[in-house]
């Protein structure tokens, strides 16, 4: 039997269905006189009680304490004889048995919590007083479980629970469970260590060939090789680490919204102690501008205004109080009885009890749950780790193969053969290619910088070439952000309010007022949609200021989710209270009985509600967002925080509604979006007919609209199916809507970039294949998580970095063609050193003085190719398609290569030439002209490779069509490239070190023409591929 703990960190939890999973026994019974709850365990053999609960009449719940490694469970008693339990309680006919740990902590909590809720129907009671198996429990709690509310505890049964008291924990107490508990602090999921992280990057299958290879450079006697070798390990393992720690914050950033210091109540006494020693039972006091440190139950509030964006995304703080033992249906984050960590205080102050610290938060459940996505390497790390392993097998196949050859003929000693085996490694090796990507990542990323998107992980750039689907916000991303009343529905009409009518209308003035009058925010600072109400008001000739002085605040009902409006109730015009309330049209309507119009006030009809609908309806079909104003005189104060006995009998005034324009580049990035076959998936909170309205307004063609409520109703491979379908919207969704959109997107094969901006969208934001953060609206949770960061909230941002992706995957193709090609040059040196007995014409030394010195910055420069015409008008490139593909190796190795290799070894054999070497003779194989002709090999690699940058530049069309000069970055390496190879041929130093000696200036001149020939040999390949395509296919 699974214990709480477990069930609720369940990935599928659900709210509803947990409670007989814990029911441990076949009902007892029990037909005894019992005169108090300890007789009742004495009997069952167990302890004294820990508490009492009254959780329904007839039903009491009895804590029995237990050690905290035994499991949680529920053992059910039923009475016949009715006793009562404790002094002055009602009888009772079931007492339900409660084994769980003293203190019990939020998980108790909520099972009580689902209890109540279970044994709110009275016939639930009655059945379960019949029930004589397990089995028969277990079906009468099934048919309540999934449709019931979820009570509420009050502040005596919470401390119960929690086994504190108003007074707070004792100082040895608190200890106590600070050593059982630990520390109230975000922890990281169990992975790998930093250390773990570090060794990876020096034990990956690139570093293991390098390690060997400097491993035998030692062997054969060549420890320069070896040292340098180590140290190209070294950097691209000490450079690859950081990006990974440094991609890796999250945790981090959740962590700095918990306060440092608290003040708690021990021993009765306030007491400032550090927010990581809190347990749960601790008595916390809050106050204005402090984070709440943990999760807790208030058990007092004066005036306490609590701002939860930071878990559910809406700006609006919320009233927090103590609540009465009640059934309550709204999800947790929309109790007003509950605090979260994380969460900041913005008005009053309050006590609360402490039921969760640390990763038991529901702030630790984001922690957990963002830890928890799977770290899926991105397509360029799959590609790149793909094309190591092929190469290095290549590599080591060809290595292994001629060192047997030449050993088994006995062409070559041992020795020579390790050299020879060691070389055709070192060779085949690109070793400067993770260094040119890397690089050539790090300008995409500059460039896109430069475009509004920050990115902060490096193989970021080239996923976002990738991407198949946009997974967008709507307000602040695809609109403005910025709001204005269009329109005021009224006594039965519609008014433009853009500007003001004059004279105006007394209904329309009302409603006006009464809107200012629900608001708080002024005409320059506030939330956006209040703004715009206060901006209209001002515009009509209304004081709001004055208004709101004339008509002082009494109590606020702050908007919530799960209300879904927000009310104000102030002074009216005779000093009698008046609420003010402002909300979702359809929520507010159905709370109203009394409508307004120009003729007066009466009775609200099923007539007048089907009319305003349905031009509510009508309204947000033009893309309006739309907001409801009603009002009700208070006749009596109301205890603080019963918003439902103040938002009934309203009297309905209108509908604003209100206009955020899509931005006006939206409309032309979502047309470059759809010519790159790329879908912009719209995911809002907003009303489906009005975010609708704005997609067709931006482009986006809309079929089918599915709601946040019928996402939770779907399947996995139903909602996939439905994600994958063209012209579908998704609205009223909340961040584990999004969530789980995304999963089902990348489930179907997508890549799939997503927006967000609040703490509760950092799952989804690293779920995603690449997750992009707001600059502006964003938390820091959600701008640490995310591999992008936009700093204006602009969607064309994203546009640009998807083109830029794009530009940097084909950049890559034409550097690694460029730096592939130079493999085979380095290669056939050792195989005619083996098969045709001449001296060795390129020094391993030589091979890396080509790899990672002279090829580096033209290769880097290719990677800086500023992006093709129609680099937005090619669909998204296969999930399966390969970088390193055949044509590629092909290109690079039978064509490139090997025009490369012949110049290269006819540069070594003229040295010999002009020297008086002869077929038929021997070649010296030491001496100033071995190491003249090695160094002209050396050369002839470089000149060649010169040419071969430039005809790299372009896959199809000639270099001379857009233009030599284009790339100013190439000019400059090919400057850079000569005058690394000038400084290996005249510093003495690096001269000893590489076996160079500076050739003849009559030496010099056959190598001046290579870099010509490498370019007409290209561009004689690119005009036969041209001409081949437009060539019209005959029929068969």
């Amino acid at each position: 039997m699974p214990s709480w703990t477990e069930a609720v960190t369940r990935p599928d939890l659900s709210a509803r269905a947990l409670v007989s999973t814990f029911i441990s026994d076949d009902p007892v019974r029990i037909d005894a006189d019992l005169a108090s709850a300890g007789d009742l365990l004495t009997r069952l053999g167990l302890g004294p009680p820990a508490g009492l609960i009254d959780l329904a009449p007839g039903v009491a719940l009895v804590i029995a304490p237990i050690t905290p490694d035994e499991t949680v469970r529920l053992r059910w008693v039923q009475l016949p004889r009715t006793p009562s339990l404790w002094a002055g309680a009602p009888p009772v006919a079931i007492a339900l048995l409660l084994s769980t740990p003293a203190p019990a902590g939020a998980e108790a909590i909520r099972l009580v919590g689902r209890l109540r809720g279970c044994f709110a129907n009275a016939s639930v009671v009655a059945a379960a007083a019949r029930a004589s198996t397990r089995e028969d429990l277990v079906r009468v709690l099934a048919a309540v479980e999934l449709d019931g509310g979820e009570g509420t505890l009050d502040s005596e049964d919470a401390l119960s629970l929690l086994g504190s008291t108003v007074a707070g924990l004792s100082r040895d107490e608190a200890a106590r469970r600070l050593h059982r508990n630990g520390p109230n602090r975000l922890e990281r999921v169990a992975g790998r260590s930093l250390g773990m992280r570090l060794l990876g990057q020096f034990t990956s299958f690139f570093a293991v060939l390098l390690w060997a290879g400097g491993a035998l450079a030692f062997l054969a006697g060549l420890p320069e090789l070896g040292w340098a070798v180590f140290v190209v390990i070294v950097v691209n393992g000490l450079f690859s680490f950081w990006q990974e720690y440094r991609a890796d914050r999250a945790v981090e950033a959740l962590q700095r919204l918990l306060p440092q210091q608290v003040i708690v109540l021990r021993d009765g006494r306030e007491t400032p102690v550090p927010a990581e020693a809190l347990v749960p039972g601790d008595v916390v006091l809050l106050e204005e501008g402090q984070y709440v440190p943990a999760d807790g139950q208030v058990i007092h509030a004066e005036g306490l205004r609590v701002d939860q964006s930071t878990l559910t995304g809406e700006s609006q703080p919320v009233s927090k109080f103590p609540s009465a033992a009640a059934l309550d249906e709204r999800p947790r984050l929309a109790r007003h009885e509950l605090v979260f960590a994380g969460t900041g205080v913005v008005a009053g102050q309050g006590r609360c009890v402490v039921s969760a610290t640390a990763m038991a938060t529901e702030i630790g459940t984001i922690a957990r749950l963002t830890q928890s996505v799977p770290e899926t390497p991105s397509p360029l790390q799959r590609e790149m780790m793909r094309v190591t392993r092929v190469v290095t097998l290549l590599a080591v196949a060809f290595g292994v193969l001629f060192f047997a050859l030449g050993v088994g003929t006995g062409t070559v000693s041992v020795g020579d053969g390790l050299l020879f085996a060691l070389g055709v490694i070192v060779a085949n090796v690109p070793e400067g290619l993770l260094p040119t990507l890397t690089l050539a990542l790090a300008l995409g990323v500059q460039r896109l910088a430069r475009a509004g998107a920050l990115v902060k992980r490096l193989s970021a750039v080239e996923t976002l070439g990738a991407t198949t689907v946009i997974c967008s916000d709507k307000t602040g991303t695809l609109t403005n952000g910025a709001m204005a009343v269009r329109f005021v529905c009224a006594g039965g009409r519609t008014l433009a309010v853009d500007p003001p009518p004059r004279p105006m209308p007394e209904d329309v003035q009302e409603l006006l007022e009464a809107a200012v009058l629900a608001s708080v925010a002024t005409g320059e600072r506030g939330d956006p949609t209040e703004v715009a109400l206060v901006r209209v008001a001002a515009a009509a000739d209304l004081d709001p200021e004055d208004l709101r002085r004339r008509h002082r605040l009494v109590a606020p009902y702050p908007f919530d989710a799960f209300r879904k409006r927000m009310t104000l109730v102030r002074a009216g015009h005779s000093g009698a209270p008046v609420a003010f309330v402002k909300g979702a049209p359809s929520e507010t309507l159905a709370l109203c009985t009394m409508i307004r119009t120009g003729r007066g006030t009466r009775a609200l009809t099923e007539t007048d509600r089907v009319a305003l609908l349905a031009e509510h309806d009508r309204l947000a079909s033009d893309g309006l967002r739309l907001l409801a104003i009603a009002v009700r005189p208070v006749p009596d104060m109301l205890a603080p925080g019963e918003a439902t006995d103040v938002e009934r009998d309203l009297t309905f005034l209108g509908i604003l509604a209100l206009w955020d324009p899509p931005r006006p580049e939206v409309a032309g990035a979502v047309a470059v979006c759809q010519e790159a076959g790329i879908r912009v998936v719209v995911v809002t909170g907003d009303y489906g007919l009005t975010a609708r309205a704005i997609a067709q307004q931006i482009g986006l063609s809309t079929s089918k609209v599915v709601s946040g409520e019928e996402v939770e109703a779907l399947s996995p491979a139903a909602l996939r199916d439905i994600a994958s379908q063209p012209g579908v919207l998704f609205a009223r969704t909340s961040p584990a809507h999004k969530l789980a959109i995304v999963t089902a997107l990348r489930a179907g094969g997508e890549i799939v970039a997503v927006t967000g901006d609040g703490v509760n969208d950092a799952p989804a934001l690293k779920a995603a294949d690449i997750g992009v953060a707001m600059g502006r609206r964003g938390s820091d949770v959600a701008k640490e998580t995310a591999e992008v960061v936009l700093t204006n909230d602009d969607f064309t941002a994203i546009v640009a970095a998807i083109r830029e992706g794009r530009t940097t995957y084909a950049n890559m193709g034409k550097f690694i063609t460029y730096i592939f090609a130079s493999n085979v040059p380095e290669l056939v040196p050792f195989l005619a050193f083996v098969f045709l007995r001449i001296p060795l014409a390129l020094t391993i030394m030589q091979i890396l003085a080509v790899d990672l010195g002279t090829d580096l910055l033209p290769a880097l420069a290719l990677g800086a190719e500023p992006p093709e015409s129609d680099v937005m008008r090619r669909p998204p490139r296969r999930p399966g398609a390969r970088l390193l593909d055949s044509a590629r190796l092909l290109h690079a190795y039978a064509f490139l290569g090997l025009a490369e290799a012949a110049l290269a070894m006819l540069a070594f054999g003229w040295t010999y030439w002009l020297a008086g070497w002869r077929p038929g003779l021997p070649m010296v194989a030491e001496g100033e002209l071995y190491q003249r002709a090695t160094t002209m090999t050396l050369i002839g690699i470089v000149a060649a490779q010169l040419g071969n940058v430039f005809a790299c530049r372009t896959d199809r069309e000639s270099v001379f069509r857009v233009g030599v000069f284009s790339n100013r970055m190439v000019l400059a390496a090919i400057v850079a490239e000569l005058g690394v190879l000038v400084v290996l041929i005249v510093l003495p130093p690096l001269r000893t070190v590489f076996g160079l000696v500076p050739p003849a200036p009559r030496e010099w001149v056959i190598v001046v023409g290579f870099p010509a020939v490498m370019v007409l040999l290209e561009e004689g390949r690119k005009l036969l591929g041209r001409r081949m395509a437009r060539r019209p296919s005959r029929a068969p």
